[in-house]
């Protein structure tokens, strides 16, 4: 089997410098990727094309055009025939033979190139094959301006190609041509969509990741991130970059007021990409913003918030709807992850503000200590991607439980503003108040003959630090979940 690849129209057009280098480096990441289907796949090229030869005999055209259309850079990539040049008779039958079922009902036109040194002109390869057509299948007619399809046939020297099925390919640029990039990634709809379209545009991305909510967390995250790697950017070597973030928002939320809480966690972030990025030469930071969507993503909140680092902050939904995000996360894949992600929800304030001012939001800022993002940045751990699964613990399951027993404990892990608003009244069991982000350090001092039952409204923050302490060998943690 015999592919031609065309790359997108972008490189097609760049200066022969850059154009060289672009093509060069998608044929080696089309090479290395073949490679790991049958190492005796052949890729060639010249600088406006890619030319794959797929061995005689092997069951690879499925595989290796899914490989194909998720590679970055690609236009289209066309199955072709190859022939030797008898006349222009022959041309016609092979066309007719490659064509007759797809013409049913449709009209045509016949694209024809030719190179060498022949007794006729390309026109009239064109003529021959169209008649050929025109009397072999069913075909509607011949439209030379808008035809439904075109058959593409080129003679070179004493053989000739005939295009069969043409595959749409990614577009955008080979990856790595462009840029390092970091992307936050929260295994949300958003961050993975943003990842997966800065990848598209040959930019390599490393993964960074804030855990604000324990091990469960973590895990699905780092299962989206593998997930982007594997299917669109596996031909270059990345990093998954973990944050522990818990002491930031405790830290937050202990010296911020309420309603600059959003705001001022997203500047933590960036200060922390930042200062991350520069150690893996990376040249911007990518966010999945989008425009009005929440209260910290307003105009005047983007622009605090990126007053906190200067690298370069892209942002590839900004101006996208929630359903177009939604809807290329299923194209791409990620629709699943995001939908049964871990949603984290404890730095949300009553009334968030949604103009804030630089120099109150950095007074805010001054009241905290700066060890805590120090040492979360000090503190961050990184795995190859493509290790990510193999280093993945998976959570311990926790069990829930509806009704508890007269002895059991029930911690409410809910900050204080929201127990509050909502207290929890039982009326045989004891309850303890300790905020989520102080629950590592007061577990390890309570009683051990105990059991403990995590609580909060939804029942995702219980679970998730349930999970985690559990898997720290607290087997007395399980969840209170009440019937609803």
């Amino acid at each position: 089997m015999k592919l031609l690849i065309r790359p997108a129209p972008e490189v097609a057009i760049k200066s022969k410098p850059v154009r060289q280098q672009q093509m060069r480096q998608l044929r080696q990441n089309i090479r290395k990727l073949l490679a790991r289907l049958d190492p005796e796949i052949r890729v060639d090229g010249s600088w406006d094309r890619v030319d794959v030869d797929v061995p005689d005999g092997r069951s690879l055209a499925g595989p290796v055009i899914d490989e194909l259309v998720r590679i970055p850079g690609i236009s289209t990539i066309q199955e072709i025939g190859v022939f030797p040049f008898v006349d222009l008779d022959d041309v016609g039958e092979k066309a007719v033979q490659a064509y007759a079922e797809r013409l049913k009902g449709k009209t045509f036109a016949v694209r024809a190139r030719r190179h060498g040194d022949h007794d006729f002109r390309s026109i009239d390869l064109e003529r021959s094959v169209g008649a050929a057509l025109l009397q072999g299948s069913d075909a509607k007619g011949v439209d030379l301006k808008s035809p439904d399809l075109e058959v593409r046939i080129e003679v070179k020297d004493d053989s000739y190609h005939i295009a069969h099925r043409r595959h749409e390919g990614l577009g955008g640029y080979p990856l790595g041509t462009v840029e390092t990039v970091m992307t936050l990634i929260s295994g949300g709809y958003d961050s993975s969509v943003a990842a997966y379209l800065m990848m598209r545009r040959g930019i390599r991305s490393h993964y960074l990741f804030f855990n604000l909510g324990g091990a469960a967390h973590e895990v699905g995250v780092r299962q989206v991130a593998h997930y982007l790697w594997e299917r669109y950017g596996s031909s270059h070597n990345v990093k998954f970059i973990s944050v522990p973030f818990e002491g930031v928002v405790a830290e937050i939320m202990r010296s911020v007021n309420h309603r600059h809480w959003g705001v001022v966690l997203k500047r933590m972030m960036l200060k922390a990409a930042a200062e991350i990025a520069r150690d893996y030469n990376a040249s911007g930071l990518v966010m999945g913003d989008a425009v009005a969507q929440v209260s910290s993503q307003t105009l005047t909140n983007l622009n605090v918030v990126d007053r906190a680092s200067d690298e370069v902050v892209l942002r590839p939904l900004i101006a996208m709807d929630k359903q177009e995000i939604i809807r290329i996360a299923k194209d791409i894949g990620t629709e699943p992850f995001a939908r049964n992600m871990p949603e984290y929800c404890g730095v949300i304030s009553s009334k968030p503000v949604t103009r804030a001012k630089l120099h109150r939001v950095e007074e805010e800022e001054a009241n905290m200590d700066p060890a805590a993002l120090a040492d979360a940045i000090a503190n961050r751990t990184d795995t190859m991607v493509s290790q990510l699964l193999d280093s993945t613990q998976t959570p311990e399951d926790v069990e829930l439980i509806q009704t508890p027993s007269v002895d059991d404990v029930i911690i409410d892990v809910r900050h204080p503003s929201e127990e509050e608003r909502s207290p929890l009244t039982l009326t045989n069991n004891d309850v303890l108040k300790i905020p989520f982000y102080e629950l590592n350090q007061q577990v390890a001092e309570l009683p051990g003959n105990r059991q403990y039952l995590l609580y909060c409204d939804r029942g995702t923050m219980s679970r998730m630090h349930a999970g985690h302490l559990k898997a720290e060998g607290h087997g007395n943690i399980k969840v209170y979940a009440p019937a609803v």
